[in-house]
């Protein structure tokens, strides 16, 4: 369990296991330092930083700035900016970048240690910068109508590549674009302060690549309906550690009251999750989708990328972002012990773990381990109260997941024939895979319920299970309907 989590997060039943692991830890994110990670998990801000991303980098950094404000085809006062044009790369290859990679060193925070909230912040802005200049030739090709991708830019020069594989080692990511580290948990600014977070039209990006600085742009709308979804996912990790504390005493009281929390959690998170169509239109998403492609299993990068002065010479491989690495559906599965089949695509499943923050992918990894343990799924299917709450806490990762395709069939795989992800997973059976392994555990569930408890269950259970097995049915066909039209 992570060393983040603090004893807040415990509340109001906290259990030894949980919190001998963060004693240390005040529960006010306020009072944090920012030599902390600028992920680590309180019960105030769950999967958010803990404090607002940071807007103005230290002077030293300015170089970078000038850069990054200039590289989006619209930049913030709606004038066209190099990648518009597609001079981003000639700029950076005629020296408008400094190598910087020392300065990282000076971040320190007031309590003397490296301040990680700034390294996080100039990480984002490398990542920008590096995508912008490896992929600004493939946007190119998309933006005249051409055929396919082409080629990236096949080495990162040293002024990019130094800077970020200095700040990935330190926040102990991999040196790319990443989902919560980068393009869109730490790349978020509210326009007024006093409302914050509260509501979505109050939100505005940090960064862009395309037209995202324009806050009713479809670029900000997909950054932004990600950040207003994790905003309430402190909800899951009380919920998630509530849980744990009541199953280990067998408190079904607790287990309820958890699984109530959990619930409702999951119910706004989604609600704002099918805000995405209106927020982000479907037609504008293959433009900025060119600059958040990554290395691995990308057509683009063949050989891999060269970073210029890093790993020995040798090409580098690395995922690019992509929501998948979210942390709240996998904290669910990890707490419900959703079984995932032993193939390939699991297997991506898992190296996607190694592109979240390193607090969330500890936790994640805790509630795994101790719901493992505990036996959550066994504990949950002996009482049919209790039983059925773990349905409906399954059918929410149902459907989240299947509006995860939906978007997926929607905005990519009816627009394009590129064969994978943003984070190189096949695009059409990788979603399906969790999916089907979700739908077949209701499945399982609902058939061990003694038939006598099944007809007392409230209409909208069995409706519900219904609804679940006819989806599965749907996307079976449509999965091998599109496998087939593609030849994957």
């Amino acid at each position: 369990m992570s060393p983040y989590l603090t004893a807040e997060l415990l509340a109001p039943a906290v259990s030894t296991y949980l919190a001998n692991l963060a004693p240390y830890l005040e529960s006010d994110p306020a009072v944090l330092p920012d030599s902390l990670d600028p992920f680590t998990i309180t019960a105030a801000t769950g999967f958010m930083p803990l404090h607002a991303p940071l807007v103005k980098l230290p002077a030293a950094f300015d170089p970078v700035v000038s850069l990054v404000e200039n590289m989006p085809v619209q930049k913030l006062d709606g004038t066209p900016g190099l990648l518009a044009t597609y001079q981003f790369g000639h700029a950076v290859d005629d020296g408008a970048l400094p190598n910087l990679t020392p300065e990282i060193a000076t971040l320190t925070a007031p309590d003397g240690k490296l301040d990680l909230a700034k390294v996080t912040a100039i990480f984002i802005d490398y990542s920008f910068l590096s995508s912008a200049y490896l992929l600004e030739p493939c946007y190119a090709r998309w933006d005249k109508g051409l055929e396919g991708y082409g080629l990236g830019r096949q080495i990162l020069p040293a002024c990019l590549a130094g800077p970020l594989v200095k700040t990935a080692g330190i926040l102990d990511i991999p040196p790319f674009m990443a989902y919560a580290a980068a393009y869109s948990l730490y790349n978020y600014r509210v326009e007024d302060h006093a409302v914050g977070t509260d509501k979505y039209s109050n939100l505005r990006t940090i960064r862009a690549f395309q037209h995202g600085l324009d806050p009713a742009s479809s670029e900000a709308g997909f950054i932004l309906t990600h950040v207003d979804m994790v905003k309430h996912s402190a909800g899951l990790v009380g919920g998630s550690a509530q849980l744990l504390d009541a199953v280990r005493v067998e408190d079904k009281g607790n287990v309820l009251e958890a699984f109530a929390l959990l619930l409702d959690t999951m119910q706004v998170i989604e609600q704002s999750m099918e805000t995405m169509w209106s927020n982000s239109k479907p037609k504008d998403y293959l433009g900025y989708r060119t600059f958040i492609f990554g290395i691995t299993n990308q057509s683009m990068f063949p050989n891999g990328v060269i970073y210029e002065g890093e790993n020995d010479g040798k090409p580098m491989f690395v995922r690019g972002e992509s929501g998948a690495n979210d942390s709240m559906i996998p904290l669910l599965d990890g707490l419900l012990q959703v079984p995932m089949p032993a193939n390939p695509l699991t297997e991506t499943l898992k190296d996607f773990r190694s592109y979240r923050p390193k607090p969330h992918r500890e936790f994640l990894a805790g509630v795994r381990q101790e719901a493992d343990a505990l036996g959550v799924r066994e504990y949950c299917c002996k009482d049919v109260d209790v039983a059925v709450c773990y349905l409906k806490l399954l059918d929410h990762v149902r459907s989240f997941r299947w509006r995860h395709w939906m978007f997926a069939r929607e905005y990519i795989i009816k627009r394009s024939e590129h064969p994978t992800a943003t984070g190189g997973s096949p695009i059409i059976r990788w979603l399906p895979n969790q999916l089907f392994a979700v739908m077949d555990l209701m499945s399982t569930v609902w058939e061990g319920i003694d038939e006598a408890e099944k007809q007392k269950a409230d209409k909208d259970v069995t409706e519900m299970m219904a609804c679940a097995l006819d989806q599965r049915q749907k996307l079976q066909k449509e999965v091998a309907r599109w496998c087939q039209e593609r030849a994957q």
